[in-house]
């Protein structure tokens, strides 16, 4: 469907203020994303798309960093908004203890999955549509709501009121969590970059939604150890009530961290405390037990999300018992 620019500008102008609707609106060639522009339109699958600002980074502490092959985006036909994705090619190695990974983005694995969770609360739901150049671009549902890592350490008063009034709910949440992912296991499926800024609490729904799917990274015998050890660290994150850190011990109870030890820290951050027993007692010591599993004096890792629930059913046991 061909759209002329004063049809635009009257689709513009059903969804946005007056003083943010251009003087002139260009549509612009989709196969490259640096030419696509804050207030341009592009054409998906006939629908035409307000481009509007480009998503920012969260991994590897660059938040500010701009990520300019995702672009939020109006679809003018509806008035939602979007996120629009581009092919974005990266690479980069991961090591966990002595597992070394080799991840890649995948364009390609991003639109398998989000086929394959089509219609499912706990994942972003989106499809995909072939740029100019016959690239998969995906339009996702931009979800409302706060990532994992913005709530979680607003609960409670402290740690100990966290843990008792708000933990059990919490780890329910992140038991749900787990089953999203042993789907994909399941179904041959791997996420690839799980982080707790890749988990947002729908609004409208109140449950977490995974996002984010592109990452691959190719494996050994253990073929979803990358997924389950960033299973771990988000475990350890929501126990901790967020990152409890050995400079944070240095400077706040310099007693505590003079009883840790090398094995107690998380296997991949090591200023991260995994074993937070040492440093909250009241934790019960199956639910230890399990962080345990992600430290760097790990001697048996997971293998599979069964063998995760299922210690997290034990642990969930004893916590209700106490």
């Amino acid at each position: 469907m061909d759209f002329t620019e004063k049809d635009l500008r009257g689709m513009v102008r059903k969804w946005v203020s007056p003083d943010r609707v251009p003087k002139r609106v260009q549509v612009k060639d989709t196969s490259d994303f640096f030419r696509v522009d804050y207030d341009d339109v592009v054409i998906l699958g006939g629908v035409p798309y307000f481009v509007r600002n480009n998503e920012r980074e969260g991994r590897f502490g660059l938040e500010d960093e701009q990520k300019f092959w995702v672009k939020r985006a109006i679809d003018l036909l509806t008035g939602e908004m979007k996120v629009l994705k581009w092919v974005f090619r990266e690479r980069f190695e991961a090591r966990i203890g002595n597992l070394v990974f080799d991840c890649v983005r995948s364009p390609q694995k991003e639109a398998r999955i989000l086929e394959l969770v089509r219609g499912r609360a706990d994942f972003m739901q989106g499809t995909t549509e072939q740029d100019s150049a016959g690239h998969p671009l995906r339009i996702l549902d931009y979800i409302h709501g706060r990532t994992l890592s913005q709530i979680t350490p607003l609960l409670g008063s402290d740690h100990e009121d966290f843990f008792y009034n708000h933990f059990p709910l919490v780890l329910d949440e992140y038991v749900g969590i787990v089953e999203a992912i042993r789907f994909l296991h399941q179904s041959g499926e791997k996420h690839g970059d799980i982080r707790r800024d890749h988990l947002i609490k729908d609004e409208t729904t109140g449950r977490y939604r995974w996002i984010d799917y592109d990452f691959n990274y190719r494996h050994g015998e253990s073929r979803f150890a990358y997924d389950l050890f960033g299973l771990g660290n988000i475990l350890v994150f929501i126990t901790g009530r967020g990152d409890v850190t050995t400079n944070r011990l240095l400077t706040q109870a310099p007693g505590i961290l003079d009883r840790l030890s090398s094995d107690d820290v998380n296997i991949v951050f090591h200023n991260r405390v995994a074993n937070l027993k040492k440093v909250y007692p009241y934790i019960p010591t199956l639910l230890n037990r399990v962080l345990m599993h992600f430290s760097a004096g790990a001697q048996v890792y997971y293998e599979t999300t069964e063998e995760l629930l299922e210690d997290l059913g034990e642990a969930r046991e004893e916590l209700e018992r106490r």
